[in-house]
């Protein structure tokens, strides 16, 4: 069925990701990958390009448009492109909510410019080595000192963690338990007892950073602190959906790419003297997956079309989530399987895909905890 969701101004768009894609990010991944990280050059070039900051101002030096169906078109041809590991979802449409709606004008003026140009290149610190889904768990806590305050604590599986030069830290700044006494910190390259740990060895998405981060005494300044003291329990969950959406557009994305690929698979190759495409299991196998992804690829289009309007819930946020990316995991074995030895290949597409996005329904809230979530509201 023919999108209804995209203007010509998407798509030309589009056609300029591609165009960044193919000049900027294909001819250097397979290195970047051996290396397990992306150059800093890459994220300079997008921001020349116009892709980092789409929803920021432009008195800031952003794209001044804050329609999320561009970032959507962004994270479809990434995923098509096979490319993840260079994360412009994760510092657009995850970490830029924080900064536009919760910074001081002064910290949009100190951050937001580096943010659009590629100069600065940011994280967000949630995870720990005790705590993942579960923000009552967090450790990592801040003392006032005044002026400043004091942080300590680790973090692990942060994406961009190795090039972050802006770290938004989930730090506990009461003494109490509980997921209210939570603060968001931001943490900048070079403030003294910031450390980084290794660069995570993955299965997948080699050439995304990933790293364990580690705060012994870090002064952070009061006018670091982001948003509402004992705030970060609701701007977390305020700016989730977004994340989740994000999150899900890739997985659709994945999934019709490996049946695409698939597809032309099955046509060329021969078993038994005959194209496989001629076997009536593989017909059916090809069907089920080309059903599933349109009747998914239906709600996910609704579902980024009222996002785009501001009328997405938390709660449809969450079915998109756990359904795109289960779909995207399905989909990426059925077309390893499809796809024989040679699936099990990595400069075959459908095995990168198949590491790449496993993560998929790991990471931004696992499938347990969308269920819960949607069950939750459903039945108190």
């Amino acid at each position: 069925m023919k999108r209804q969701l995209y203007t010509a101004d998407h798509e030309a768009f589009r056609e300029t990701v591609r165009t960044f894609l193919a000049k900027e990010v294909l001819p250097h991944y397979a290195q970047w990958e051996k290396d397990g990280i992306v150059a800093r050059d890459a994220w300079r070039a997008a921001g020349r390009q116009g892709l980092l900051g789409l929803a920021v101002d432009e008195e800031y030096g952003g794209g001044g448009n804050a329609d999320f169906r561009y970032s959507a078109v962004l994270a479809e041809e990434f995923t098509r492109a096979g490319a993840p590991g260079i994360a412009l979802g994760l510092h657009n449409d995850i970490i830029g909510p924080y900064l536009t709606s919760l910074a001081t004008e002064e910290q949009r003026r100190r951050w937001l410019p580096g943010f659009c140009s590629g100069e600065l290149i940011t994280a967000i610190a949630m995870t720990e080595p005790g705590a993942g889904s579960d923000l009552q768990g967090i450790r990592t806590s801040a003392e006032d000192q005044g002026d400043h305050w004091v942080l300590n604590g680790s973090k692990t599986f942060i994406s961009n963690g190795i090039l972050a030069d802006l770290v938004i830290v989930v730090a506990r700044t009461t003494p109490e338990g509980g997921a209210h006494g939570l603060s968001l910190l931001v943490v900048e390259r070079g403030m003294e007892g910031f450390e980084r740990g290794r660069n995570l060895d993955k299965i997948g998405q080699k050439s995304q950073d990933t790293a364990e981060l580690f705060f012994h005494d870090v002064r952070v300044p009061k006018e670091n602190l982001l948003g509402e003291l004992h705030g970060a329990f609701v701007h977390l969950m305020t700016n989730l959906a977004q994340e989740r959406m994000a999150i899900a557009v890739a997985g659709i994305a994945a999934a019709e790419h490996l049946l695409e690929i698939t597809t032309r698979h099955v046509k060329e190759r021969e078993a038994f003297g005959r194209p496989l495409a001629k076997l009536q299991h593989i017909r059916f196998e090809i069907a089920e997956m080309a059903t599933e992804c349109a009747v998914t690829r239906a709600f996910l289009d609704r579902c980024i079309a009222d996002h785009a309007d501001g009328r997405l819930d938390a709660v449809h946020a969450s079915m998109a989530k756990w359904w795109a990316t289960e779909l995207q995991k399905r989909v990426a074995d059925r077309c390893l399987q499809l796809h024989g030895g040679y699936g099990y290949m990595a400069e075959f597409p459908v095995a990168r895909a198949f590491t790449d996005g496993r993560i998929q329904t790991i990471y931004g809230g696992t499938t347990e905890i969308m269920k819960e979530i949607i069950g939750r509201s459903l039945l108190g």
